[in-house]
């Protein structure tokens, strides 16, 4: 009996204790007609920050069902990048989505939101409706 009762509370929270990072960065993913932007220059930059800088993989979460035309949010643990390069990655991914902004087509590509400033914490992020861990193949 005693093994049960440690086998479901084991199960119950490895949801709660799987999540290594305290602070999230939020990339709202918006439409304006047509549809959400491409997270690809998003995961690319992550990809390849990860491979340059030899940092650990950076947590991602996906929050979808956000509105009628698709729109999500992806939430980026920074919690294991040491402070040096958590400045860098943050710069970075500004710079990114900027470029992303920047060459969409004004009324038709959605926009992504990104401030740098804005944190969430893991007990707000627990609370939250439609929360996945990131899946390669659902972000492209």
């Amino acid at each position: 009996m005693k093994k049960i009762i440690l086998i479901l509370a084991l199960s119950s929270c490895t949801f709660l204790f799987a999540q290594k990072s305290e602070s999230y960065l939020k990339l709202s993913y918006n439409s304006i007609c047509c549809g959400t932007p491409s997270t690809a220059p998003v995961m690319t930059y992550i990809e390849k920050f990860q491979g340059k800088s030899k940092a650990k993989n950076i947590e991602i979460f996906r929050q979808s069902g956000l509105g009628r035309e698709g729109e999500f949010a992806l939430y980026l643990g920074i919690d294991a990048l040491p402070k040096s390069k958590r400045t860098k990655f943050v710069k970075g991914l500004e710079t990114t989505v900027n470029s992303q902004n920047n060459s969409k087509k004004k009324n038709s590509d959605g926009t992504v939101y990104f401030s740098s400033t804005e944190l969430v914490k893991k007990g707000d992020l627990i609370q939250l409706k439609n929360l996945i861990p990131n899946k390669k193949e659902q972000l492209k």
